[in-house]
């Protein structure tokens, strides 16, 4: 069977090909996902989080806990430096802060390459 008589009519299927997907390559096991089909539009209303970070800290508990109203945490980012898009906790892009309508927003600069995005999936596990 070829792969054109796996496609569905909808080209905004998505086709999770398993071991299928790589070029004859049987080594691959993806387990009870093997062939498993996917409408494009149950992905697009899966809810995920964005959020944008300024900088990041380590503090002990105790100095945490001293912390009181006009505190200064200081942050391991410069003035002017990128803030990071997360979405679900993985860096998707780079940005900087912008004013729209009274509200903040990002204005991405870099958008991180899917194989990174990947390899720094992998390296939270």
């Amino acid at each position: 069977m070829s792969e054109d008589d796996n496609k569905t009519d909808s080209e905004s299927d998505v086709l999770l090909q398993g071991a299928e997907s790589v070029q004859g390559d049987k080594s691959v096991d993806d387990g009870p996902f093997e062939n498993l089909s996917l409408d494009s539009d149950l992905l697009r209303n899966i809810p995920v989080t964005i959020s944008v970070e300024v900088g990041r800290t380590s503090l002990p508990i105790k100095a945490l806990m001293q912390l009181t109203q006009g505190s200064v945490v200081e942050l391991d980012r410069l003035a002017g430096e990128a803030l990071d898009l997360l979405v679900n906790n993985t860096l998707v892009a780079q940005g900087e802060i912008v004013l729209v309508n009274e509200r903040y927003g990002i204005r991405l600069t870099q958008i991180v390459p899917k194989s990174a995005r990947l390899k720094l999936g992998q390296e939270a596990i």
